[in-house]
């Protein structure tokens, strides 16, 4: 049985951990240097690192606070971001990170995703896709959510795996902050459609919706989550207990 993983999403803005609501409304958190040594040490399986304002302020990831995170964790790394060419790829491995996540700078170049598999692997290259329902359909959104592509986001998906990611994370704008659970039908859809590792984000708001997520969905590979985490409202070693107590393999 394939263990799944738990991970917490450091949110980082001007060098600080931020959390909103639907992609708005971002309110300070902590430390990202600090937040990922925590998280490290309390069991988190990975750890993705997003400088969130990157690609729409049309700039470099900030690779000083990246380097120092990567430096304080003992787990996998996925860091994206105003990653937009092959170059930003090496950039940000070199500082530490095991993958790098894509998402404005492939709807931009999507041969993006190709030329960074074969130089570094599929199992380096993330597929992050932020999707939201307009008028009953499920769209790409671009720069942060900000930016309907008008994309059909499945189709979308299916075509980036099918150039060379390795594994897809899936934010459901809609879900993202109400902690009400995740977007099980977005998901559904996806795992439908794509082979690779599944990463379900936006909605967690309870220990129940993890167990709920992975029981629904046991080809899941994970859940993703940030605010509950970062407000200690649920502890990793206490979710994992949980989980395990209902038959859910994960890493103690």
């Amino acid at each position: 049985m394939i263990t799944k993983r738990i991970i917490p999403c450091l949110d980082v803005k001007d060098g600080r951990v931020v959390k909103g609501v639907n992609f708005a409304g971002l309110n300070d958190v902590s430390s990202p240097v600090e937040l990922a040594g925590y998280y490290s040490e309390s069991g988190a399986d990975e750890l993705v690192f997003y400088d969130i304002t990157a690609s729409f302020e049309g700039r470099r990831l900030f690779t000083d606070i990246l380097t120092e995170v990567a430096s304080r964790i003992f787990i996998p790394l996925t860091v994206g971001g105003g990653i937009n060419t092959v170059d930003d790829f090496d950039r940000v491995l070199k500082c530490g990170a095991d993958k790098v996540s894509v998402n404005s700078g492939a709807i931009r170049n999507p041969d993006l995703i190709g030329r960074a598999a074969k130089r570094y692997g599929d199992q380096c290259v993330v597929i992050s896709a932020d999707v939201k329902r307009v008028d009953g359909v499920f769209r790409v959104f671009a720069k942060g959510g900000r930016e309907n592509t008008g994309m059909e986001a499945v189709e979308w998906i299916k075509r980036c795996v099918g150039e060379g990611a390795g594994e897809v994370v899936l934010n459901s704008i809609d879900t993202d902050g109400v902690k009400k659970g995740f977007d099980i039908e977005m998901l559904e859809k996806v795992l439908n459609a794509v082979n690779v590792p599944v990463i379900a984000s936006g909605g967690a708001g309870s220990i129940d919706d993890f167990t709920h997520l992975f029981t629904e969905l046991p080809t899941v590979d994970a859940g993703l989550a940030a605010s509950i985490f970062h407000f200690g409202e649920v502890k990793i070693p206490d979710l994992k207990a949980e989980l395990k107590r209902n038959g859910i393999n994960v890493r103690m």
